[in-house]
């Protein structure tokens, strides 16, 4: 582990702590009543998801980008969270989701199907064009049958239960989807590591990421393998949780060699920092209700995005 991923994991380390006791009203263990069944079977799951769910979007959008060769690449805005979130819903609006394994299975399909399909039209020239074009379709395909979906749903308790879903958040989130997320999550972090190095070969170009070797179609089905791992994951158990991909990446690349597989756990160890931070500040806002977690990051991370474009705008001119 280099120095900036060993701070990261600090600074994660000591936030843990105080997000367990941070809410509406502060958690006090010594004389709040009932303080250690709050912490560990609500405060303690829900810290440790927004950890899992953040590194595996963290993770993923520094690994397109370096796959993709695009600065702007992210799971949702290239289809891959999109994608996830249509299989949940069909798991929602099928009522299969009362069976504990049906909505992450349908997730980590949707997932899995979106980058396939993102790797099969675009996957072999490099063009940002092409790539942006496809996976815009992609996201927007995924976007266009979800809302088909929510318009068919079969009473309004469904359709309400799947639109409050898609909003992206943690409230009342248990063990189970810790001991669910965090495994698949893992797994799709070491599928992105081992991706690492033909990452970084690929940064010169396709031919000559060949010509050291590199087989790009392995190289591709890692890849597909750990983000839909980690963003299917992600998806099944909080629903849309945008621009952490995005956002992330970019904030930890002038901190390191650049290299691809230099950011990949930095990334990873960041994305949990800041969606652990941001669920946070969502129970200590004082609002009637809970503002969702999904929302959150979307209010941040567009303007982000937007001074991504004008910065990029300003390069070209």
């Amino acid at each position: 582990m280099n120095r900036l991923s060993l701070i990261l994991a600090l600074l994660l380390a000591a936030v843990l702590p105080l997000s367990l006791l941070a809410g509406r009203v502060w958690l006090d263990p010594a004389d709040t009543p009932n303080a250690a069944v709050i912490l560990l079977e609500l405060r303690m799951p829900r810290g440790l998801l927004a950890i899992a769910v953040g590194a595996g979007l963290g993770a993923a959008g520094a690994a397109m980008q370096g796959y993709l060769r695009n600065p702007l690449a992210d799971p949702g805005l290239f289809g891959i969270g999109p994608g996830a979130a249509l299989g949940a819903v069909v798991s929602l609006a099928l009522g299969l989701a009362i069976h504990p394994w049906a909505l992450p299975l349908f997730a980590l399909a949707g997932a899995a199907g979106a980058m396939a399909l993102l790797a099969a039209i675009a996957g072999r020239t490099g063009g940002i064009a092409l790539f942006t074009l496809a996976g815009l379709m992609i996201a927007s395909l995924s976007g266009t049958l979800t809302s088909l979906i929510i318009s068919f749903a079969p009473n309004a308790f469904a359709m309400s239960e799947i639109v409050t879903w898609l909003m992206g958040a943690l409230t009342d989130r248990g063990w189970q989807e810790v001991w669910l997320a965090a495994p698949l999550t893992v797994a799709g972090i070491a599928c992105l590591a081992a991706a690492g190095r033909g990452l970084d070969a690929l940064t010169l170009g396709e031919a000559a990421a060949r010509s050291l070797g590199v087989d790009l179609t392995r190289l591709r089905d890692w890849l597909i393998a750990g983000v839909a791992l980690t963003v299917g994951a992600g998806v099944a158990v909080a629903g849309i949780i945008g621009f952490v991909g995005l956002i992330v990446p970019h904030l930890v690349r002038p901190l390191t060699d650049r290299r691809p597989s230099s950011l990949i756990l930095p990334s990873a160890l960041a994305g949990a920092l800041l969606v652990l931070v941001a669920d946070s500040l969502c129970r200590i806002l004082p609002l009637v209700t809970e503002l969702r977690l999904g929302i959150a990051l979307s209010l941040l991370g567009s303007p982000f995005f937007l001074f991504l474009l004008l910065r990029m705008r300003r390069g070209i001119a």
